[in-house]
């Protein structure tokens, strides 16, 4: 690992991130959020989650940096995709800059053609770093709100559907729906262990608040979301309907059971994420929600950029 690490300011020192670190990460990455957000919106389990990603090793993929006095002042991950966060108070040092690199080497090393990274459009210095740095837009993806003075209406489902809660016993079904209703945007097709580790086994999950369709005993349609404390809010996770039950209001119609089921447990707004690959912002906006902000998903390609050109091991 330490062949591949770029050269830190003084003063830090950097090593590989392990599970036992999930808590200062959170922490870190809370830390960033909240410094550009007013509020941090990541939990602990997403943290875990993304480290357990098929094919990162974190003794190879990880690196935690460290300032004098022990204290976390930047993380990063790469595999395929990649992310930096830098403590607000250890920014404009020349640390995202150096994780960078190293995240580029590491890529580069791994055999990926490119490398990908998701920036919030409001974090203007980090969007202006990767820029210099030869990455381009790619997927634009936009937080969506949803206001709930009152107690949202959920009108009767159509003939033939009937929906409910999430319970105990739906997990395999729901992840061979998400999986079929993504593959025409995701780049593969996640294993069921992946995917749980995401949604259904994190502790921020919320079945109650979860709503499923079916017809004829079949599912067609489920609307996954978390109970994310710090945020009051409730957040939908994942939106995924049966190609078969397209246009049909099946989503529209999950999205008010779940939205009424964060009401009745206090929550008075809901959010969700969409990007421009999925076609979905429009059903959003219909149903009444807004744009709250925005991010860019960031690629830069590798192959031939005339950096480092050690084989991939």
């Amino acid at each position: 690992m330490s062949e591949l690490l770029p050269p830190l300011p003084a003063g830090y020192r950097a090593r590989p991130t392990t599970a036992d670190d999930v808590a200062a990460v959170h922490r870190l990455v809370a830390t960033c959020e909240r410094a550009l957000h007013g509020r941090a919106e990541t939990d602990a389990g997403g943290i875990s989650a993304d480290l357990r990603r098929p094919g990162l090793d974190p003794a190879r993929d990880t690196l935690l940096v460290h300032d004098r006095a022990g204290r976390l002042a930047a993380r990063a991950w790469v595999d395929r995709r990649s992310e930096v966060n830098v403590h607000p108070a250890h920014r404009g040092r020349g640390l995202g800059a150096a994780l960078l690199d190293w995240a580029e080497v590491r890529a580069r090393r791994a055999g990926s053609a490119g490398i990908v990274q998701s920036v919030p459009d409001e974090d203007t210095a980090a969007v202006a770093l990767l820029r210099s740095r030869g990455y381009q837009p790619l997927v634009r993806s936009w937080q969506l709100a949803y206001a709930m003075p009152e107690e949202p209406v959920v009108p009767a489902p159509p003939a033939g559907l009937t929906v409910r809660p999430f319970r105990p016993g739906d997990e395999r079904a729901a992840h061979g729906l998400v999986e079929d209703a993504f593959a025409a945007w995701q780049p593969r097709r996640r294993s069921y262990a992946e995917w749980a580790r995401h949604t259904v086994e994190r502790p921020a999950f919320a079945p109650a608040r979860s709503a499923l369709a079916f017809t004829d005993g079949q599912l067609v349609g489920a609307v996954l979301s978390l109970d994310l404390p710090e945020t009051g809010e409730g957040y939908v996770e994942q939106v995924a309907v049966r190609a078969d039950h397209h246009n049909r209001g099946v989503a529209r119609l999950l999205l008010r059971h779940a939205f009424r089921a964060f009401h009745r447990h206090g929550r008075r707004r809901c959010t969700l994420w969409t990007h421009s690959d999925t076609g979905a912002l429009e059903l959003y906006l219909r149903i009444g929600m807004t744009v709250a902000r925005s991010s860019t998903v960031f690629r830069k390609g590798l192959a031939d950029d005339g950096h480092d050109t050690v084989p991939p091991t």
